[in-house]
């Protein structure tokens, strides 16, 4: 594999429609296969949905639960289609991926009502580390939209203390049009990463702080999309395109004006 095609690739992917990410992926992919195991760990495209077969639950599919083309069922443990020599979770960190996902299911009823959400697991040398997945998306009509939450994390363990690192990325889409007002079409996605070192008593307080870190991240990237990037796309929109006639719009803004003006004497 080649740096520079690799490079070139994610250089195009940035500049290509975000909701479009998954479709550009796979034609990249076919164009230039030696790319494809890495582009797949390197690039977050929105979550696709796949249905357990053996409990008939539906769950999400990404890279941390992928084993070539089968994919591990969080609700089953199996993955699906079979794969021989695949690695599982320990007894241990399956338990603590159980109850995670019975978490998260609550903490997405209570702030998505309704989706999909997932947790994976997995061993690492000094802890372990995880995969925490949210989608919602709403019925597809005249608006439609999308939202997808990965939270990637590591747990490494210390004497009474965990050190938590944890990166998190949200994709966003958005589209809407009538004859009147026309289309419009607003999406993309965000990324923010926080360590923090959280005190630690027996395997439920991994549950506890990772629940908590995952919860305060969402709230606070909520929280950015809807001031920084809405509050800018809406002030955006509004001073390319307005409703009200432009003698109108002049009017108010020379009264402001003349308001401002008159408070400096």
């Amino acid at each position: 594999m080649s740096s520079d095609q690799f490079d070139s690739a994610l250089d195009l992917l940035r500049r290509l429609p975000p909701h479009s990410t998954s479709a550009n992926l796979n034609r990249i992919c076919a164009l230039a296969p030696s790319l494809t195991e890495d582009l797949l760990s390197s690039v977050d495209q929105p979550l696709q949905t796949r249905q357990c077969k053996k409990t008939k639950r539906d769950y999400l599919l990404c890279d941390y639960n992928r084993d070539g083309d089968s994919y591990r069922s969080p609700w089953s443990n199996e993955f699906e289609p079979e794969v021989e020599d695949a690695e599982y979770p320990s007894e241990r960190v399956r338990k603590m991926e159980v109850r995670m996902g019975e978490g998260v299911e609550v903490y997405r009823e209570l702030y998505y009502e309704g989706g999909v959400s997932s947790v994976y697991f997995w061993d690492l040398d000094d802890g372990f580390a995880g995969v925490v997945l949210l989608k919602k998306t709403t019925p597809k009509g005249s608006s439609e939209g999308g939202w997808d939450s990965i939270h990637v994390f590591e747990a490494i363990d210390r004497a009474r203390t965990a050190h938590y690192k944890l990166t998190s990325t949200v994709i966003l889409h958005l589209s809407t049009g009538n004859e009147a007002l026309g289309d419009m079409d607003l999406s993309g996605n965000m990324t923010r990463q926080i360590e923090q070192d959280m005190p630690v008593q027996d395997d439920s307080s991994h549950i506890v702080n990772v629940g908590k870190l995952v919860e305060e991240m969402e709230l606070k990237m909520r929280n950015l999309l809807q001031e920084v990037y809405f509050g800018k796309a809406k002030d955006i929109v509004g001073d390319l395109r307005s409703i009200q006639p432009l003698t109108e719009a002049r009017k108010d803004k020379a009264t402001h004006q003349e308001m401002i003006n008159s408070m400096k004497r």
